[in-house]
């Protein structure tokens, strides 16, 4: 095996690194290796073979790797991780519930569920939480690495020389601060060094764009300068876009509900009552629904706020869970039926939250129709080899995206709670700043990173339903099913309760049904 690509090297006039030699040798199949050998000089046009050459040739090198045998993979993947790279050829968790195939009205409803592992398997220091912020880097690198505004001298932080020239880097960002002649100096970091980069405030556009940016914020930039500072020319967030619509050949709907409040005094129990009804009164629009997404704050809670106590109609998580499970058992059986948690719900607040448990919720574990799932969770539903992405983020880390993005502050965005989730699209991540929600660390790979734009991408929270597109990515924020609280009332939100929004999948069009009255569309 050795001396076979020794001779390939000398044949092609090839010079590698020492790293990428060890690659090979861990390619059992040695066409393979020769194979990959050359089609990466072929690709890249390069005859001196490093790291950095695979990197910037990243995603022709991860379809090449996962075309190998599953043994290549895995001790293929190892060498990565010790150059300092990850192909993250291990997907998400792939979840197939034992009722992934339904049978509705004459037809097999399909789908697959994929969330992360949401158990902490040891005790965390903060070195995981030093290895979550580098795998979140990696991931969101990729994606910034098919960006063509990006190709050109892109390299990394260590490699900037002392002579001025115009280049591309990706890093995440660690500082900000304005200068006493107003302008803006950003501190970027990435694996291998950090610099700072200048963005002067005449050049309002550009300057408005990096004000923008948050911490740990992950972009490209295109600047010009040397190791001593960079003067930023351009920047480039990750961004979401689909290209191209899914829309299935069945004429069917899927409809979206949040913020429940199962238990609480304000809940407005009549109006769900009547909103169940109207999903089995046998009507045109009713039958054509085929999956109900329930995203967070299923129940009220016991002790998430002082003085709950003396808010709650129901005082235990059990009332409270038997309440919720006596409203879906009147949701028709050929309906499936997806629920994520959310911060009220029986379940850690770090996210991921796992999926509601058995201890207080076991009425729910008697519904066949009701698929638990983890906070955010990514459901694909299937027509033949078409997938329809609805990404489930019950949305804590609005309020500091509001809080802390001055476009959405003057705006008022609890408002319009969908402009903050473009955002999150925008970033293709769900949380960005380290501090905007407590997370469990996970060193393989950040579970709130939007990995692939989803057709859908639904929220709660904020009690208030809004409807965006964003480049093809319908963004849905969820209406309640709870009047103004008195907390509300403190902090100025007014909730707009009682709608259901309804998407058809072969058309995409999106109807609102309002419950809080007479219904009208």
């Amino acid at each position: 095996m050795k001396e076979e690509i020794l001779n390939l090297i000398k044949e092609r006039g090839l010079l590698l690194e020492k790293s990428i030699f060890d690659l090979l040798e861990n390619i059992h199949d040695v066409g393979a290796a020769k194979n990959f050998l050359e089609s990466i000089e072929r690709f890249s046009g390069q005859k001196l073979i490093t790291k950095n050459v695979l990197n910037r040739n990243f995603e022709f090198v991860r379809s090449f790797v996962n075309r190998l045998e599953e043994e290549d993979k895995v001790s293929i993947e190892r060498v990565f991780v010790k150059m300092g790279l990850s192909l993250e050829i291990k997907a998400e968790k792939e979840v197939i519930s034992k009722n992934a195939e339904v049978r509705l009205t004459g037809r097999e409803g399909k789908f697959k569920v994929f969330y992360a592992d949401t158990k902490p398997d040891k005790k965390l220091e903060v070195a995981d939480f030093v290895g979550h912020i580098r795998a979140r880097y990696q991931e969101i690198q990729k994606i910034l690495m098919q960006r063509a505004e990006l190709q050109s001298n892109l390299i990394s932080i260590n490699k900037i020389s002392n002579d001025r020239s115009v280049l591309s880097i990706i890093a995440i960002v660690t500082e900000k601060r304005v200068t006493k002649n107003k302008n803006l100096i950003i501190k970027f970091e990435d694996l291998t060094g950090e610099i700072a980069g200048l963005v002067k405030f005449d050049n309002k556009e550009l300057f408005d764009r990096a004000n923008e940016l948050q911490l740990d914020d992950i972009v490209g930039i295109r600047a010009s300068g040397s190791r001593e500072i960079l003067f930023v020319h351009e920047i480039y967030f990750p961004d979401s876009f689909i290209h191209e619509k899914t829309r299935f050949n069945e004429d069917i709907s899927i409809a979206f509900v949040s913020d429940i409040h199962c238990g609480s005094d304000r809940h407005l129990g009549s109006n769900f009552t009547k909103f169940l009804e109207w999903l089995g009164d046998g009507s045109e629009a009713a039958k054509k629904i085929k999956y109900l997404f329930f995203v967070g704050d299923n129940v009220d809670g016991v002790g998430i706020f002082p003085g709950q106590e003396h808010v709650l109609k129901l005082k235990t998580m059990n009332e409270q869970y038997n309440l919720l499970a006596s409203y879906l058992r009147k949701i028709p059986k050929e309906i499936t039926i997806f629920m994520c948690p959310g911060q009220h719900d029986a379940v850690r607040v770090a996210e991921p939250q796992p999926i509601i448990g058995r201890k207080y919720a076991s009425a729910l574990y008697e519904i066949d129709n009701l698929i638990l799932v983890s906070n955010p969770s990514t459901i694909k539903l299937i027509e033949g080899d078409k997938e329809f992405k609805v990404l489930m983020y019950h949305g804590a880390s609005i309020h500091s995206l509001i809080n802390e993005i001055k476009e959405l502050r003057e705006m008022k965005a609890h408002k319009c709670p969908a402009k903050a989730v473009r955002h999150m699209l925008k970033r293709r991540h769900l949380a960005p700043t380290h501090s905007e929600v407590v997370y469990i660390p996970n060193s393989d790979k950040d579970p709130m990173v939007i990995s692939e734009p989803p057709d859908v991408l639904c929220t709660g929270e904020v009690h208030r339903l809004d409807v965006e597109n964003y480049n093809g990515t319908v963004i849905i924020t969820g209406s309640c099913w709870q009047s103004q609280t008195p907390f509300e009332e403190k902090v100025g939100n007014i909730p707009d309760p009682c709608k259901v929004p309804v998407l058809n999948l072969k058309t995409r069009e999106l109807k609102i049904y309002d419950f809080s009255g007479e219904e009208k569309e």
